[in-house]
């Protein structure tokens, strides 16, 4: 703590003679105790709640702070100027920190000071006007007490600040910890124990929002207050910028909606909804997402894997998928391959379009006969298989995504 020692140097000037300093100190149980009525009667955040062992732990500490007042004034000049004040200093620091951990705001505890001063000030000049101090003098100990008050609270202001930020670290350590455990799949008891530590209430859903950490000052300020932030690495992804994983609590129906608009033009992509101690599934989701570029429509709306299941679903097994469409496109396969993907590719049309011919020239911008001449070469080569609603799922499975040519 800083050195706080002005007050004890001028203390030493001022004198007081033992009559006044016998009678000051006889009076420090009666100050300290209508000190600490008066501060549960004036100060909203401690009525009723300065009771018992804790009035009386208060009213020791008021007694403490005016001895420590008083000793300064009864020590000799030139003696040590800072042990004195140093204990009183303490406590108040340690008065702040304690009313910081309580829950209590430094504007209640500022406000209790205040009181205290008021209070104690009447009391203690009763007896030095009753004793005939001069009124310089008087007026001398006013200022010195006031000055000493002041040097409690702002020691007090210290410790109640230290201690938010403390405590805030502290939290923080423990979300932190939260987020990497809610990410890992960590049992729904351990998930509990850590949201509890962390203080931090378990809402029913929790989104994945993975977007570049540049962006993340322009879309946290719209985001709930609960909202989790991974500082850590993410696992499985490589991504060509440091990504942030956001946790959003209950974002669904019109909250998911207003979500998405908040995420406009910030490159994001959101998992689905999922219950809060399962939502490393919608981490692995937006995770497998992520590198398929899928966009559809406003290129700079977020990427909402909801939208995209089908090719979710079908990116799960390359390997599966590169199989099939093998084996679905084997009747191609003599072709050239420029050829064998304008089939493939209007094949895949009429399958979604149920066959309709406008319909399959307008998806492909071609002219309907190009699509019944093609059709034509496609039944050629497939025969009745076409009929076959075995052959037609897997067709429709193998073509729902069509590779790029192959460059001749």
């Amino acid at each position: 703590m800083p050195d706080r020692s002005g007050t004890t140097r001028r203390a030493a000037h001022l004198e007081l003679d033992e009559r006044t300093a016998t009678g000051l100190r006889a009076a420090l149980p009666l100050v300290a105790e209508r000190t600490v009525t008066a501060i549960t009667a004036e100060v909203p955040a401690y009525s009723g709640t300065l009771t018992g062992q804790m009035r009386d732990k208060i009213e020791n500490a008021v007694r403490i702070a005016l001895g420590t007042f008083l000793q300064l004034l009864e020590r000799p000049q030139g003696s040590d100027p800072g042990t004195p004040l140093t204990p009183a200093l303490e406590a108040a620091y340690a008065l702040g920190s304690g009313e910081a951990r309580s829950g209590r705001s430094m504007d209640a505890l500022l406000a209790a000071y205040r009181v205290g001063a008021r209070v104690a000030w009447r009391e203690v000049s009763a007896t030095t006007v009753r004793d005939g101090l001069p009124a310089g003098t008087v007026a001398e100990f006013a200022e010195l007490m006031f000055a000493y008050i002041d040097e409690l609270s702002a020691a007090s202001v210290a410790g109640h600040a230290d201690e938010l930020a403390s405590a805030g670290r502290a939290r923080q350590r423990y979300l932190e910890r939260l987020t990497q455990q809610l990410l890992a799949g960590e049992a729904e008891e351990v998930l509990r124990r850590s949201a509890e530590r962390a203080d931090w209430p378990p809402p029913q859903t929790l989104t994945v929002v993975l977007l570049p950490r540049s962006n993340l000052r322009a879309v946290l300020p719209a985001l709930s207050p609960h909202t989790l932030e991974s500082g850590e690495d993410m696992p499985g992804v490589d991504a060509a910028e440091e990504l942030a994983v956001l946790l959003v609590p209950d974002m669904h129906g019109g909250r998911r909606r207003q979500l998405v608009r908040v995420l406009h033009g910030h490159r994001a992509v959101l998992g689905p909804a999922r219950p809060w101690h399962r939502v490393a599934a919608s981490y692995e989701r937006a995770a497998r997402a992520l590198p398929l570029g899928l966009r559809c429509g406003d290129p700079d709306a977020p990427l909402d894997t909801e939208q995209h299941l089908a090719r979710l679903l079908l990116s799960m097994d390359p390997d599966a998928l590169a199989d099939l469409r093998a084996q679905v496109l084997r009747p191609l396969s003599s072709l050239p391959p420029a050829t064998a993907h304008r089939l493939a590719e209007t094949l895949r049309s009429w399958l979604l379009h149920q066959g309709r011919r406008d319909d399959v020239a307008a998806d492909l911008f071609v002219h309907p006969q190009t699509v019944r001449y093609r059709m034509a070469k496609v039944r050629e080569l497939y025969g009745d298989r076409l009929h076959d609603p075995a052959t037609v799922l897997d067709l429709t499975l193998a073509l729902a995504v069509l590779p790029n040519p192959t460059p001749t």
